[in-house]
């Protein structure tokens, strides 16, 4: 029998989100049928920019039943893995290019009681994954270089992540793929088609013309008829 087709998740980033409204908007987006809520911790060392710690991630968990998705796009994580855990975080993704022992921390993660995840950045390559694929519950593939959103999609990593589909696949695991960066209604498809299981959104959900809601029925119907 054919496999059922997979259901394709969108995590809005509130990186994008007006941070005035931004428990509305997170409701909002709740609302019109989002998945997850994708939020981007930088620290202004490992990417250019600084954004939002565990104390946006305390006040947003209250404000929601999704999912909160927290990337971690910061020097040394495991030093805040307990904070972002007490917080809320339910996903806690860690890059591969600020931790020596990768293992270790994702085995930090799950103790703390959160789903451990791991993330690449685009020139990163897919062999740093091996020794772990089997040890997270997603992978993020990271589509533009971190730090900014409303960036656009680097082309060469659509392969990307039909290479991590190949692997994850060859290994029998469950691991999802979610993927960053310049998702919009010109590159949603080919990267659904490239085998994304979650689609992180932030400057095409939180300012979209239409609004929030408008803008999640667009993309789940362009979702839709690429599966």
């Amino acid at each position: 029998m054919p496999l059922p087709p997979r259901r394709i998740q969108i995590a809005p980033s509130i990186l994008s989100a007006d941070f005035a409204r931004l428990g509305d908007q997170v409701r909002e987006a709740e609302a019109a049928g989002a998945d997850m809520v994708h939020v981007d911790v930088m620290d202004g060392h490992f990417v250019p920019n600084i954004t939002v710690g565990p104390l946006v991630v305390r006040a947003l968990r209250p404000v929601t039943h999704l999912p909160l998705d927290v990337h971690l796009m910061i020097a040394q994580p495991e030093r805040y893995i307990e904070d972002f855990a007490r917080a809320g975080a339910d996903f806690l993704t860690v890059h591969v290019e600020t931790c020596p022992h990768l293992q270790r921390t994702l085995q930090q993660i799950r103790e703390a009681g959160v789903r451990p995840a791991v993330s690449l950045n685009p020139a990163t390559p897919l062999v740093l994954l091996e020794e772990v694929l089997a040890e997270v519950e997603m992978v993020l593939v990271m589509t533009v270089n971190p730090g900014f959103g409303g960036q656009k999609m680097i082309p060469a990593t659509i392969a990307k992540v039909q290479r991590l589909r190949q692997m994850i696949a060859a290994r029998g695991l469950a691991c999802a793929i979610e993927v960053d960066g310049g998702i919009n209604e010109q590159t949603i498809g080919e990267i659904v088609q490239a085998g994304a299981d979650i689609l992180v959104m932030g400057a095409a959900v939180f300012a979209h013309p239409e609004g929030i809601a408008a803008a999640l029925r667009r993309y789940r119907a362009l979702v839709e008829a690429r599966q």
